[in-house]
């Protein structure tokens, strides 16, 4: 299996399976002398767990960083940073079944038309455990963005049908709130929903926005790696993700190239745009404004209902999932989402100080 690294100048490279002893990842290319915030990393990998609430499933892991290299005296020596995380609450039994079987909307047929050969325990190496490894090296990772002045900031705003009455520009962070959704007037429809689709076997999927401040103007290599398809690509990698749109996205379909564009001005010496329809991004390159997307993801697949299937052979089957799964994934997604977008600005970071010589 190839394409398991991520980045240019700076990558990240995963293994592991839901199911395996361990899941890990190697970055290589961060400058060394950078100091790593243990406590941020915890933090992050702490907002992925499973909520407690409703809508999270039952399966938790320590999520324990085990540091194999690249970090002495609490410091990055410039040397491939590699870590691994122990898989300790996973429950191979629980997949036996599933063994012949093809999961509506998963990974299983298209997986063994590909390879062969699958790994059902949990989806093997397509599980969302992999994004563990994301977390990890996003929250180390952030420390450079932090050096720079910039910040990454997500919040949850819709789950099923139900939408937070907030613009992109105006997110703020979510940490702290329930199910990090931006209009917290709104929770209680939520745990409402929540304990209905739990009670019918159900999932809900959402939409996560996403505000990164602070990025100069300039990060960008046209033509192939514009910083929004680096980030396109980097967001449509995570699990259940099924839409990237930034600035406007499909709402400036609707609107006149007088309506759209950005005019600019100066103030206080610098240059600006004096709105942001863009998204700060402009020709594939940032603009020095904040960058505004918004992800779509899926309902979580594995829903406890009977369904129609088929088997290896082919011959139809009913299946009822049961086992430890998420009602809403999207909660979870946030700290995913802001270490792949630190990985992509952090990379063209990087990138950037050799396209010019001062």
């Amino acid at each position: 299996m190839s394409a398991n690294t991520f980045g240019n100048i700076l990558t990240l490279t995963s293994f592991g399976e839901s199911h395996g002893p361990v899941v890990g990842g190697v970055i290589d290319g961060l400058p060394a002398g950078l100091e790593v915030d243990f406590s941020f990393i915890k933090q992050q990998l702490d907002r992925r767990k499973p909520q407690k609430n409703e809508g999270g499933t039952a399966r938790t892991e320590a999520d324990e960083v085990n540091w194999l290299s690249g970090i002495f005296q609490g410091k990055t020596t410039g040397s491939p940073l590699a870590f691994t995380i122990t898989n300790k609450q996973h429950r191979s039994s629980d997949y036996d079944h599933l063994k012949d079987i093809y999961r509506p909307s998963h990974a299983d047929f298209t997986w063994e038309r590909k390879y062969g050969f699958r790994d059902y325990r949990g989806g093997g190496r397509a599980s969302a455990r992999e994004t563990v490894v994301r977390v990890v090296a996003g929250a180390l990772v952030y420390q450079l963005l932090k050096l720079n002045d910039i910040s990454v900031i997500s919040a949850v705003t819709q789950i099923g049908g139900i939408k937070a009455e907030a613009e992109l520009n105006d997110i703020s962070n979510c940490k702290d709130q329930l199910y990090g959704f931006a209009d917290q007037s709104r929770v209680k429809e939520i745990e409402q929903l929540m304990k209905k689709l739990r009670e019918q076997g159900d999932t809900a999927g959402g939409v996560v926005g996403c505000r990164i401040t602070g990025v100069p103007a300039g990060l960008g290599e046209p033509v192939y790696h514009k910083l929004h398809a680096d980030l396109a690509a980097a967001m449509m990698s995570i699990n259940s993700v099924k839409g990237f749109e930034y600035g406007e996205g499909f709402a400036a379909a609707d609107m006149f190239g007088s309506e759209h564009n950005d005019a600019f001005i100066s103030k206080d010496t610098n240059i600006i745009t004096q709105t942001n329809h863009s998204g700060g991004i402009q020709g594939g390159i940032s603009n020095g404004e904040d960058i505004l997307f918004r992800l779509a993801f899926k309902p979580v697949a594995s829903v406890n209902q009977t369904q129609d299937t088929v088997n290896s052979e082919g011959k139809p089957v009913k299946l009822k999932i049961y086992g430890r799964h998420d009602v809403c994934v999207v909660p979870r997604a946030l700290p995913i989402v802001e270490s792949m977008a630190t990985l992509v600005i952090a990379d063209h970071l990087l990138w950037s100080k050799s396209s010019r010589i001062s």
